[in-house]
Order: structure tokens, then sequence, then C-alpha cells
């Protein structure tokens, strides 16, 4: 074992565990892709329409902006590790009700307790994993809230088309359950203690996660948290504040690209999307390969964004996503005007919703929430992290709900290359003001934020002058 292995190896560990919750989001996620089908058939125990399937799909991630704001509360009071077991709750709730479940009603309900999970896990997970990990590796930990996401879809993808409905729900609920088994005994996070002064607390809480001596650490963590709290965070300091200000509207930004490039409509409609082709190959054969595609690049994400940095993968990320987004738009248009001119292009639509997984888990499907743990000072990272899981939500929500509609009305084409147009605005967004923070201290972050501050001053001064 190198000293490497032995320097992060706990934190690792402990990532992992933290984020079994994120793998159960992530089941709620992709649970849609081989449910509804199901639902939509005339074998249906619980016969479902196009506009309440939408609703079936969508309806989660609404009330997913409904728990950001109570749960940042929760972390800042309770603390990060106590926050995330409640999340658990409404997840075990959700697919108890699915098991139960006797009608579309019961469905909406089920879902819309996934949906207050999945915010609760949104907002407090990133700020976890950001916070007991060292600078070396900060990186690669917060992208496993992604990848474990992944697999949870990846078992959705697996395990539904050939299981029931409730058997599904019934498998499922065992990822929450032990979340909450093994995570109870692992540590709060260090700049959560120290936050109250509660020195004592954060020490074993470092020793617990770190294999070295943890003074100097321990040092410095404890002044960049003094230096956070001397002025008492509070909403309106995400506005009123310069560098919070340019940090916000950067993260939200990159949120809004990691939206409209259309992932979320991908995931939850994979299986209704390979219908459509010509493939030879079964629909849900293509969603398991999707998404064994889409495991394997966020476990090179993991590898990469702490090597190759955060902002060449989300620039390399979305100039992929947007090119295949065209070509399936394009693909989809001449399917639907003159379908024996794509004929011999059967294997197209595959080819590039695969390429389109892997520019996406690479970068833009993972990334992104390493950029909301590093980019906020500790005294209003919760509130950054809340304010982005809203947006967030109501974003990913209008892309599942109008992805249905666009379609009905303007045609599939109509609805890659609206994600296609997004994908490429999105890079020339990145490529102009997202900064480099791979390898550097919460510290050094902000200083870096301060000067970008300073010289966009000075540039407006000059022109006000001239």
């Amino acid at each position: 074992m190198t000293a490497k292995t032995r320097s992060h190896w706990k934190e690792y560990g402990t990532a992992l565990c933290a984020t079994l919750i994120t793998a159960t989001a992530g089941t709620c996620y992709g649970w849609p892709s081989p449910t509804l089908p199901y639902l939509k058939s005339s074998e249906s125990s619980i016969p479902t329409t196009e506009d309440e399937g939408s609703w079936i799909v969508s309806i989660m991630i609404l009330c997913s902006a409904i728990t950001p704001i109570p749960s940042a509360y929760l972390a800042d009071r309770f603390g990060r590790k106590t926050t995330l077991l409640i999340g658990a709750i409404p997840f075990i709730l959700g697919w108890v009700l699915v098991i139960a479940a006797k009608s579309v009603a019961y469905l909406y309900v089920a879902r819309m307790f996934s949906g207050l999970g999945y915010g609760i896990v949104y907002t407090v997970a990133p700020m976890y994993t950001g916070e007991i990990a060292t600078n070396e590796v900060r990186g690669a930990l917060s992208t496993l809230i992604t990848l474990l996401n992944k697999v949870g879809i990846l078992g959705q993808y697996c395990i539904g088309p050939f299981v029931s409905m409730r058997t599904l729900a019934g498998i499922n609920l065992i990822l929450p359950i032990t979340f909450v088994i093994t995570f109870i005994f692992l540590p709060e996070s260090p700049y959560y203690y120290l936050k109250f002064e509660r020195s004592e607390r954060a020490e074993n809480s470092l020793r617990r996660l770190r294999t070295g001596d943890i003074r100097l650490e321990l040092k410095n963590i404890e002044v960049s948290v003094q230096e956070d709290m001397k002025n008492k965070g509070t909403w309106c300091d995400l506005i009123s504040e310069a560098t919070n200000r340019k940090a916000l509207w950067i993260s939200l930004g990159v949120f809004t690209i990691q939206q409209l490039c259309g992932s979320a409509a991908v995931v939850a409609y994979a299986q209704e999307i390979f219908a459509t082709t010509e493939t030879k190959i079964q629909p849900y054969q293509e969603s398991i390969i999707l998404g064994c595609v889409q495991v394997a690049t966020c476990c090179l994400s993991v590898v990469l964004v702490d090597r190759l940095g955060r902002k060449p993968l989300l620039l390399l990320s979305a100039l992929g996503v947007g090119l295949m987004n065209g070509a399936l738009g394009t693909y989809f248009y001449f399917d639907t005007t003159n379908k024996s001119s794509v004929t011999p292009l059967f294997w197209l639509p595959i080819a590039a919703l695969l390429i389109y997984i892997v520019c996406y888990a690479i970068g833009l499907s993972t990334v992104p929430y390493v950029i909301i743990s590093e980019m906020f000072p500790t005294n209003v990272k919760l509130y950054a992290s809340c304010v982005a899981h809203i947006y967030t939500g109501v974003c990913m929500f209008a892309v599942q709900k109008l992805f249905q509609v666009v379609k009905d009305l303007c045609g599939i084409y109509t609805v890659f290359w609206g994600f296609s147009a997004f994908s490429i605005l999105g890079l020339i967004f990145m490529l102009a003001v997202l900064p480099e923070t791979k390898g550097k201290s919460f510290v050094s972050i902000q200083a870096q934020l301060r000067r970008d501050v300073a010289r966009d001053n000075a540039r407006k001064l000059m022109t006000v002058e001239y």
C-alpha cells in the first residue's frame, strides 16, 4: 500500500457510505424508464395515460424544490450527517407506497415523497463530501455523488424489465435502509463542529477521516472557518457580497447547461426514445447498454477531475453533448420527413446516445457538484447549495415535463435541436467565465474570486472613464 493510498482510504470509504443515499436517489430517477412502458400498456394493473405518465416522471423533481430550504436549516443547526439520515425517510416511504399502489394517485404521492428526499440529498451531500475531503481528492469524492446516482439508475435499467413494478420497489427499498445502517456510525463534518467552536469533536472527527498527523490541517480548517464566520452568513450575502454573487451566477450557469442539454429527459425516457428507432436490439437492452456506459464514464470522471481539472472536462462535455444532440435531431427529422433516406443509418441513434452519455457523464453530470462545493465560503455554502438545487429542480422539471409536450407538438427532432443549441451556448459561457479550482484550498479559491471581481470592477471603471 502506497503512502498516497494510506492517506486517503478513510476519506474514500466514508464518502462511499455517504453517497449510498445518492444511489437511492438514482433508483428514483431511473425508475420511470422501465416502469412507464408497463404502466401505459394494456397489461398494466394501474392504467396510465401519456399525460399521467409525464407527471409520474416529473412530479418527483418538482417536489425536490421544496426541501432545500428546510434541509439547509437542519444541516446548519443539527449537522450534515443528521440531515442526510433524515433524508432517507422520504425515500423509504416512497418505495413503500409504490409497493402498496392501487392507482395513479398512489404513484403521485410516492414520487412526491421521493422528491422530498431528493431535495435533501442534493442540498447536503455535496457539502458533506466536500468538507470531509483533503484538497488532493476533494474533486474525486464529490464526483462519487453522481457516480453512485448513475449506479442506481443502471440498477433500474438492468432489473426493471425482468421483475414486476412492486418487486422492483421492494429491491430499491434495500438501499436507503442500508445507508442508514452504515452511515449512522460515520463521523460528522469537522467544518460543522468548528463552526460552533466544538474543537475537540472536530479533532475526533478529523482523526477518523485521516491516517496521519492532523494538527496542521485542523489548524488550517479552523482558520478558514473563523475567517468565513467573522460575519455570519445570510441569504442576502449571496447577492450583496461580490465574490458570492459571482460564484452564484457561475454555478447557476453551469447547472443550467447541465439540465438544458437534455440529460433529465434522456434518462427518464430512454426506453421510449429507443422504441422510436429501427434497431434490432430491444429498447430495454439499449437502455442497459446506455446505463453501463454512463457508470463506466463516471468512474473515469472520478479519476480525471483531479488530474485534468474541472474546466477542461466541462468544456469537452458541453461540446460533445451539443454535437450529439444535433446529430440526433437531424436523424429524427429525416426519419419523420423522408424515412428511407436514414434507413441505412439505423445504428446512428444508439451510437449518438452512447457518445452523448460518455460526454455528459465525464463532465456535466459530475463536475457541477464539485463546483458548488468549492466556490462558496463556509458561512453561505448551505444557502448556495440550497438555491442551486431549487433552481436545478425547476429546470429539470421543465425539461422532463416539456419533453413530451414539445415532442407531441413539434416532433422529437425539435427537442434535440433545442438541447443542442443550449449545449453550445453553455460551452461559450463556461469558456468565458468559469475559473479552474483543481487542487486549490477553499481559501485560495476565495482569493481567486476576489481577484476576478476586482479585475471586473477595474474594467468597468475604465469603460466608464473612456
